[in-house]
């Protein structure tokens, strides 16, 4: 089964938009409440005065999942470091993916980013995964400066996830810069998927791009990790 992992600020009242656990639905998840402590300030002593209100927004988040069709779980940490507690984490779960929560509705319709970097093969499997049966419409996009070699990467995904019964579009963005050109195609979306390689992806999780994709109200980001990471 695929399993997503949601990382979430949980004593700063971050939550899930309305549409992520329906997309979700096939997936199992596990919710991350994180926080991130002061350098002088011990774990041990964040747990005790914070766990009964965190564990409680965690229940709560779960059962969201839950009730969507997801078998859910949950972890509580506080840490100094979020990057490496999110890392290990998704480690120690097997997750294959991660998730921005960003701001939607229902998903009808998915960005699927593709880069020349990003593994499409297990991209296009965790794609298969979440979609196969459902009413979701698919975009295949792929940013690049070799007009021939993306067309051919993009009809080689589009096949795969043919036959796994998706049908699905083609965005082929020639001579953009990557990150504008994601943001233009995001636009008429509500949700995107897209590789740990794909350009900017880092810091779209972790760093100012995040606010970037929040300012231009992108949705959902679900960040399909590689496989050396898995």
């Amino acid at each position: 089964m695929t399993r997503v992992l949601v990382p979430l600020a949980i004593l700063e009242g971050e939550t899930v938009p309305a549409g992520l656990p329906t997309l979700l639905a096939p997936a199992d998840v596990t919710v991350l409440g994180y926080h991130v402590l002061p350098e002088q300030t011990p774990p041990d002593q964040a747990r005790l005065q914070y766990e009964d209100r965190a564990t409680a927004a965690l229940d709560d988040l779960a059962a969201e999942f839950e009730a969507a069709g997801s078998t859910a779980d949950h972890r509580l940490v506080f840490t100094h470091d979020r990057e490496q507690t999110i890392d290990r984490v998704a480690a120690e779960t097997g997750a294959d993916a991660y998730a921005i929560t960003g701001v939607t509705g229902p998903v009808d319709r998915l960005l699927v980013a593709l880069s020349d970097a990003a593994a499409v093969d297990r991209i296009g499997s965790f794609v298969a995964d979440l979609v196969a049966g459902r009413e979701i419409d698919v975009t295949l996009f792929l940013a690049t400066d070799d007009e021939p070699g993306g067309r051919e990467s993009l009809e080689a995904a589009a096949e795969a996830l043919a036959a796994a019964g998706i049908d699905v579009e083609t965005e082929l963005a020639v001579d953009d810069a990557p990150f504008e050109a994601l943001v233009d195609a995001a636009a008429d979306h509500d949700a995107i998927v897209m590789g740990e390689q794909a350009p900017s992806l880092r810091s779209f999780l972790l760093g100012e791009d995040a606010e970037r994709v929040a300012a231009e109200s992108v949705g959902p980001v679900l960040i399909v990790r590689s496989s050396d990471g898995a």
